[in-house]
């Protein structure tokens, strides 16, 4: 296993600070890789961060990292929708913690559905963007000795 967690982010992300700022806030992405990097490297890991508004992409960074020691995942829409995002995340080796800068559940009916979440350590919604700092920290967690 390496000491490198991925942060896939999917469709609509590179959007961030522009789009929806009520539901998304001000930050953008580039905000967010700084947070994660600066995150990872105070437990000892390092990041690869990747965002792509296509689904066939996504796959092909989840094979390619699968056995990384874990995953921090924003699919956007992808969550509520994609089977085949699911189904390569079940083939990853370390934890994945789902991610949503927003609260899910006090939004759309459609986006209280994740195929993520039962394959998931953990989900996180509703705390911006340092949701992301927070899945990192409870995927470094589980490498600390007891």
């Amino acid at each position: 296993m390496s000491a490198t967690i991925v942060v896939l982010n999917g469709p609509n992300l590179n959007l961030l600070g522009q789009r929806e700022p009520q539901f998304y806030g001000a930050d953008t992405l580039a905000d967010v890789e700084r947070r994660c990097v600066a995150a990872a490297g105070a437990r000892g890991f390092d990041i690869e961060f990747a965002q792509s508004n296509h689904e066939g992409a996504l796959i092909d960074i989840i094979h390619h990292y699968r056995e990384a020691a874990g995953f921090v995942v924003n699919l956007g829409a992808y969550t509520h929708t994609s089977i085949a995002l699911r189904d390569a995340l079940a083939t990853v080796t370390g934890p994945i913690v789902e991610v949503h800068i927003s609260n899910v559940h006090a939004r759309e009916n459609f986006r209280h559905l994740s195929y993520v979440a039962p394959i998931a350590l953990g989900v996180i919604a509703g705390l911006g963007v340092r949701g992301y700092e927070f899945a990192i920290e409870a995927i470094a967690d589980r490498f600390a000795p007891n």
